[in-house]
């Protein structure tokens, strides 16, 4: 079954076809090749032979080879590369004559023969093709084969071949019976990849999805566990640590109508969170580096440039979900609406994380208490109280250690919003209810609250808290002090 061209190419593709066949297959009109003898009398031994065979980098070619050293060849092997070579006769004629007299070892070096560089390649599909028919491809012949196809791939990938040339190959492939599957087509875009050609192996992929598939083997979409060629070239590029050039990658496939598959939105989606939480990670020393003074603080239109690219991953974000979401069966929203959650979470939208976090749940996917604990520290954050109150309702019926960790991040996410006086009853909550924070987190929560004495001039919080932390054995003895500028008059307290 012939690989149906490109819209928009007049090249067709045909077994039949030799002028059309890719370059690497090609024999150039000037150059003759003669075999490796003159006569049938004059047979060369076994170790002339495999002198004459150049060796291949592949495993099975040198077991292959070190077994043939063992053997002597018959003179019915070495009449099919003379007749071969003449390409006076079609290949099946020739081996239909002479298969009495050749063992499938023979066969197997006679595809050897012709797989090597310099050799007319398109001989070796021939008689790879007549086998298939004789019904004489056992498991190690087509292991060998799959191996020959690997080394041209990665000659065409390796010289200045055309991408048409690499798509050409996997049809021929597919016309003599060696079927290019997903595994061999994925092969393609890590060659490209291991060589630095990114480009190209974009443009093959897109090839590919234009035609619908390679061969007989077309492009299917599964579930979102079921990789395909998009979402492994998205993988790539996520890999590789470029996360916009990944998603952008999808975004554009979708609006030419390629289709990608359901798995390389998800992939593109992971990728936008791993952006946007280096993004997030990049505005937080920024703000450290305006607060100590290191730089100046932004102009108006920096602002508008932070505004404008946080716009652009949320936008994305949601362009994204919203293909899964239309494309997908209900087993995908769940981990569609995981990835939003977790988008809206290092963007610091805890509201837009609530939801998602109440849809995921609604879909099927029970989210894990960590998510829950992520969303509740985002909208202390904000002093979301609604927020706050629906994801803390149950939580006394959780075991002391979850509840600890949940109102941990309570109070962590109060201090990451400035709300020193809200870290300090969460702490004080905590403490009532028999949990012991954290030395760390209690002392945030006082460092924090002795900033609020210099803002408000209010000391009580922080004394409050001291005492209840030094009746829990929490604190040691501590000296307070207040400074009245007015009457230069300091006031000190042991507590």
């Amino acid at each position: 079954m012939a690989l149906s061209p490109p819209i928009g190419t007049p090249l067709s593709f045909s077994s039949s076809a030799l002028s059309q066949r890719p370059l690497l297959l090609r024999r150039p009109p000037h150059q003759q090749f003669y075999p490796p003898f003159a006569h049938p009398n004059s047979v060369p031994n076994s170790r002339f032979w495999s002198s004459r065979i150049k060796p291949l980098e592949s495993v099975r070619f040198d077991r292959l080879l070190i077994r043939h050293a063992e053997e002597e060849m018959g003179e019915g092997f070495f009449e099919a590369i003379e007749e071969l070579e003449r390409m006076v006769r079609d290949p099946s004629d020739v081996l239909g004559e002479l298969v009495e007299r050749l063992s499938a070892r023979e066969l197997q070096l006679v595809l050897v023969y012709f797989a090597q560089d310099g050799r007319d390649s398109y001989c070796a599909l021939e008689v790879f093709d007549w086998l298939r028919k004789e019904n004489r491809v056992d498991a190690e012949t087509m292991e060998l084969m799959v191996s020959i196809a690997c080394g041209w791939m990665e000659r065409l990938i390796g010289g200045e071949h055309e991408v048409g040339d690499v798509v050409a190959l996997l049809n021929e492939m597919d016309c003599v019976g060696l079927d290019p599957g997903f595994s061999m087509v994925e092969k393609v875009v890590s060659l490209y990849w291991e060589k630095g050609k990114k480009n190209e192996a974009v443009a093959f992929v897109k090839d590919v999805l234009r035609r619908g598939g390679v061969g007989s083997s077309k492009i299917e979409d599964g579930g979102v566990g079921d990789r395909g060629l998009v979402g492994y070239l998205v993988w790539k590029m996520m890999v590789d640590g470029n996360y916009l050039e990944a998603v952008q990658l999808v975004i554009d496939f979708k609006e030419n109508q390629l289709k990608p598959e359901l798995y390389s939105y998800v992939i593109a989606l992971t990728a936008l969170v791993k952006e946007q939480k280096e993004f997030s990670k990049a505005l937080r020393k920024l703000k450290a580096s305006i607060k100590t003074g290191a730089i100046d603080k932004l102009d108006v239109e920096n602002l508008s440039s932070i505004e404008k690219y946080q716009s652009v991953l949320i936008s994305n974000g949601i362009l994204l979900s919203n293909w899964a979401l239309q494309e997908g069966s209900s087993m995908v929203s769940g981990v569609v609406h995981e990835r939003l959650l977790s988008l809206y979470t290092c963007a610091g939208l805890g509201l837009e994380a609530e939801q998602q976090l109440w849809l995921m749940k609604l879909s099927g996917k029970e989210p894990d208490r960590e998510l829950y604990d992520a969303v509740l520290a985002t909208c202390a954050s904000q002093k979301e109280t609604g927020a706050v109150n629906r994801l803390l309702a149950g939580a006394e019926a959780m075991s002391a250690g979850f509840r600890k960790k949940t109102f941990s991040w309570l109070l962590r996410g109060y201090l990451k919003g400035g709300y020193n006086l809200d870290a300090s009853e969460t702490l004080i909550r905590m403490l009532e209810l028999g949990l012991c924070p954290d030395y760390l987190d209690r002392v945030a929560v006082l460092q924090g609250l002795r900033k609020s004495i210099q803002e408000s001039g209010n000391i009580e919080p922080y004394i409050k808290l001291c005492k209840l932390l030094s009746d829990k054995g929490l604190l040691g003895p501590c000296l307070l002090y207040l400074y009245i500028s007015k009457y230069k008059l300091w006031i000190l307290k042991m507590l």
